[in-house]
């Protein structure tokens, strides 16, 4: 099928693809008649293959829309509609603008803090325990159908080939080995049965990955992978990353034993467990927040207006660093990834060997580097014995809409006191 964009379905006004798959694409659309902004799954029906391929197709999208209008949970995607219109099939969702997959997450070079990635398999948990007492089995389980909003909030996505165990339900069911390969149960593959465990089993690969930017089961093909799911025991969590906590490391480690009898019960079994864990590293990332010296850093100018919570996430992505009159802290030109808050003394930025400007304690630097991507930072040493906090440039695209918004008005005080103080060397100079 064309692109649509540009179109209307239903009521719905196309504007422009999100994202696309097998089973159709998602536009960005405009309700007209509520004046706002919905996301629109349109149906692939029909394209390479048979009539008997275009029913099946046809099956999973009722399925997929029956499904969605079960559930209503916080950490799902809400649907509010679905149609037909002439040959096109149609699911309206909620749109989650700037929202991200946890994708991204999964790489060993962007992992999340492990207090992050406790919350986040709790949040979805919960949600699967939600859709498992509904009598919807999720099937595909995987981090492209896992969303994480501006705020943190995890939306489970995509129920495209969800089983629904439910006596008045029957007449659109498609059975078999439906998913991801990489992230279905050994009981998928070979048997093509799907339980609620099966979903945890998915659930403890996604969790795996983010703990570790490593799948379970990696191998060079998909066929490779099926294997090894099927096959081959799990090195242990623990062994790949050994600072995460043991408890964390016991329970992914039991979402991905082969018998589903040896998995969680339920998935509100898993969630009080995991639960337990977030609490933990939390009161731990707490007492050494306090160690660190959570006062020092809530009495900085830079951070001013910072709830605590929110300086517990800055905290708990940043470094304190200290320095030696005269020790280079920032080398000119070096490309930023990260900014620095200064705690205690003094530091001098330079261009070559002219002093632009000294910072004293709440002042930042190397916020250019954020600001714009891949920009060269200028020279920055210790003026006398300093103190700073590095903290990660990660930190501020994955904080909350809120503590985004503090960050980006710490940003412009800080251009606004370099401004007026350039104008005022201007001033005495002319």
């Amino acid at each position: 099928m064309k692109g649509l964009s540009g179109t209307s379905v239903g009521r719905y006004e196309l504007v422009r693809e999100l994202g696309y798959g097998n089973m159709g694409t998602v536009y960005l659309a405009r309700d007209p008649f509520t004046v706002r902004d919905v996301a629109v799954k349109v149906a692939t029906l029909r394209g390479p293959g048979n009539a008997r391929l275009a029913r099946r197709r046809e099956k999973l999208f009722i399925n997929e829309a029956q499904a969605a209008q079960l559930l209503r949970h916080p950490n799902i995607v809400t649907t509010m509609d679905a149609g037909v219109d002439g040959d096109i099939h149609y699911i309206v969702m909620e749109y989650i603008p700037h929202a991200q997959t946890l994708e991204r997450y999964c790489r060993p070079d962007n992992l999340l803090p492990v207090e992050r990635v406790a919350a986040i398999l709790l949040q979805c948990a919960l949600a699967l325990h939600y859709a498992h007492s509904r009598g919807v089995v999720h099937r595909d389980v995987k981090p492209s159908n896992i969303l994480l909003t501006q705020d943190g909030q995890v939306k489970i996505v995509d129920f495209g080939v969800a089983f629904i165990e439910r006596d008045d339900i029957d007449s659109t069911q498609v059975v078999g080995a439906l998913g991801s390969p990489r992230y279905m149960s050994p009981e998928q593959i070979v048997e093509g049965v799907t339980t609620t465990r099966s979903d945890l089993f998915s659930l403890g690969s996604v969790a795996y990955e983010l703990l570790t930017g490593t799948h379970p089961f990696a191998a060079n093909t998909v066929p490779a992978v099926a294997r090894r799911i099927v096959r081959e025991p799990v090195t242990p969590l623990l062994q790949v990353r050994a600072d995460l906590p043991e408890a964390l490391g016991r329970i992914v480690d039991r979402t991905l034993r082969k018998l589903p009898d040896e998995r969680y019960r339920t998935a509100m079994d898993l969630a009080g467990d995991i639960g337990l864990v977030h609490d933990e590293v939390r009161a731990a990332l707490r007492d050494v927040s306090d160690a660190r010296g959570l006062g020092q850093l809530s009495g900085l100018r830079f951070f001013a207006g910072f709830e605590t919570s929110e300086l517990l996430d800055v905290l708990e992505a940043s470094t304190w660093e200290r320095f030696a009159p005269g020790q280079e802290i920032l080398a000119e030109g070096r490309r930023g990834d990260c900014f620095y808050v200064v705690a205690s003394g003094k530091v001098s930025v330079r261009r070559g060997m002219v002093e632009v400007e000294v910072l004293g304690p709440g002042d930042s630097f190397g916020e250019v580097g954020l600001v714009r991507p891949g920009h060269e930072v200028a020279r920055v040493v210790a003026a006398e014995e300093a103190t700073v906090l590095r903290v990660g440039a990660g930190l501020i695209e994955r904080a909350s809409v809120g503590c985004q918004l503090r960050f980006h008005k710490a940003f412009l005080r800080a251009m606004a006191r370099r401004v007026a103080g350039a104008l005022g060397k201007v001033d005495v100079r002319g």
